[in-house]
């Protein structure tokens, strides 16, 4: 179920969300020109950390892994990045956001429970 589309559509949305957030999230910890790094530099260095480790022939992703990692470690990655963004609602004072965010990003990886199967043995 972690590769049906529809999972996969949710899972997108989900990451472009947490990048949305974080960068929110920059702007208002940066002060000057430093929301301007915080609030683009943030989401654009998670998003390089997103796309370029994975794992060799995940089929939720393209399969091309351009820096090859452990399932472990890529599902850390997954979700250290949605755990952050959901702490940064929660810092903000969005604490019911943060909350509909973490439940959600829960049900989506409970749904997807063949694929952290698949991570966890590679």
């Amino acid at each position: 179920m972690g590769s049906h589309p529809i999972n996969l559509g949710i899972r997108f949305l989900l990451e472009i969300a947490a990048l949305i957030i974080l960068g929110i999230w920059g702007w208002r910890k940066g002060d000057g020109w430093l929301q301007y790094v915080f609030a683009i530099g943030i989401p654009v260095l998670l998003a390089v950390i997103w796309g370029v480790f994975a794992v060799p022939d995940d089929p939720s992703r393209s399969g091309a892994a351009p820096v090859p990692t452990t399932g472990i470690i890529r599902l850390a990655i997954e979700l250290g990045i949605f755990a952050f963004a959901t702490w940064s609602l929660f810092d903000m004072g969005y604490q019911k956001w943060g909350l509909i965010l973490g439940i959600i990003v829960i049900l989506h990886y409970g749904f997807s429970y063949d694929r952290i199967l698949w991570l966890i043995q590679r």
